[in-house]
């Protein structure tokens, strides 16, 4: 029974990490949102030629800005957790091989 603590992140790493992530639910938020407005738009399609066209710019600009927030928000958690270690103490963690 070996005690392992993590005493720092790599910064660049968890931002990385966290940019797939944000990849990867930017892409289910945008399905469900494509999906939403092309409903809408073939709702509206007879009085509005065009409605239902913005459903594909909303599923890419849900997985570009998954894709930017995760690895800012994952720069930035493991920027606070270095910090934060620094000061209460690092994660223990007691691991079985």
């Amino acid at each position: 029974m070996t005690l392992y603590k993590v005493k720092t992140l790599n910064v660049m790493s968890v931002a990385k990490i966290g940019a797939i992530l944000g990849l990867v639910f930017g892409l289910i938020e945008g399905i469900i949102m494509a999906a939403v407005v092309a409903m809408m738009g073939a709702v509206a399609g007879p009085m509005f030629p065009m409605a239902g066209l913005g459903a594909g710019l909303i599923l890419v600009f849900a997985i570009i800005l998954g894709l930017i927030g995760g690895f800012i928000g994952g720069a930035i958690w493991a920027f606070v957790y270095n910090f934060a270690a620094g000061v209460v103490g690092p994660i223990e963690a007691d691991l079985e091989v």
